[in-house]
């Protein structure tokens, strides 16, 4: 009996050794470059933060809070630049969020009812659709400059051949807003056409028969058949594209950089297509002035506003489920 403990003792030691051995990778990486970045961002957005000399670094409370969200009083003056870009920033990103995520669901699911009644060569169409996904943002934006480019862009070379004038996509707005939603288009359809897509290969056609059989025609099965069925698909594309479209960096930083702005410039408060995580690594962490304190309150406050978002779709979701 006491053999059968020991043995016993040894296969569950060596079950747990192999099972840690897999984990310590994950584990060694995951506390390098996330849990000591977050909570050393938290320490530092407490502080006038000097990165060559931290002894240097002066505590200031929640002075870079106030600074980035309403300014601060510095003697008799009222410092309001950070305070403009930090919110100009975050409607920029709302905006693009607000633009680019419904149609970052809506033609998906377009592209994958059109491939699932499976064209001729429908299977060409899909590889076509996700081929973009597996390019770096620095190949795309590179590409997508040189469409929209005033002089000698493609997209203003067809404009000139049915008589309308060129169009300063990058250095005007709304244009350059155009650019860049077009740009994370192009770039990003292709995951979520495939997750629908698989979806619809899961729904039962038999319930497209009866519905047809019933009368119903094919956009009606479509809307009252298959996109019920498929949910739950579509709030993973919901919320996956919300998270992704928020972080925006690459497209406005290559496109435009930050610019144009509608007055003024991006540096005195007023940025064109400056979004939060660009103005975060770019502005605040580089350059002569860097304040990487005020950069990481920054980044805090807006990770908290996507935490925020992804906890009312998770109650939704919740909500929706019960139903």
């Amino acid at each position: 009996m006491e053999n059968k403990v020991k043995h016993h003792r040894k296969e569950s030691i060596k079950r747990y050794l192999t099972v840690a051995l897999f984990l310590v990778p994950y584990l060694t990486f995951f506390i390098i470059f996330f849990i000591y970045p977050l909570f050393f961002g938290v320490y530092i957005s407490f502080f006038r933060y000097d990165v060559f000399d931290p002894s240097k670094s002066v505590f200031v409370g929640l002075d870079n809070y106030k600074l980035a969200t309403t300014g601060l009083m510095v003697g008799n003056t009222n410092v309001t630049l950070y305070r403009n870009m930090f919110w100009g920033a975050l409607k920029n990103t709302l905006l693009f969020v607000g633009v680019s995520v419904p149609l970052l669901i809506i033609i998906p699911i377009f592209i994958a009812i059109l491939i699932d009644i499976e064209p001729k060569f429908y299977k060409i169409f899909r590889i076509i659709f996700f081929l973009p996904t597996i390019l770096s943002i620095s190949a795309v934006g590179i590409i997508f400059k040189w469409q929209f480019d005033t002089q000698y862009g493609f997209v203003n070379g067809i404009l000139n051949l049915f008589g309308f004038e060129s169009v300063a996509w990058l250095n005007s707005q709304p244009y350059a807003w155009i650019a860049i939603i077009v740009t994370t288009i192009w770039w990003t359809i292709g995951t979520n056409t495939v997750i629908i897509g698989a979806g619809l290969k899961e729904v039962d056609k038999q319930m497209y028969e009866a519905a047809e059989i019933d009368g119903a025609t094919y956009p009606r099965i479509m809307w009252s058949v298959a996109l019920p069925a498929i949910r739950n698909q579509i709030f993973i594309i919901v919320f996956t594209t919300i998270i992704a479209s928020f972080n925006i960096y690459g497209q406005p930083d290559i496109l435009t950089g930050g610019g144009p702005a509608l007055t003024g410039t991006v540096a005195a408060g007023t940025p064109g297509t400056t979004t939060v995580v660009m103005m975060v690594i770019r502005g605040l962490l580089q350059g002569v002035n860097r304040l990487p304190g005020l950069a990481a309150a920054m980044a805090i406050i807006f990770g908290f506003f996507i935490l925020s978002v992804s906890l009312i779709q998770s109650l939704i979701n919740k909500r929706r489920e019960k139903h």
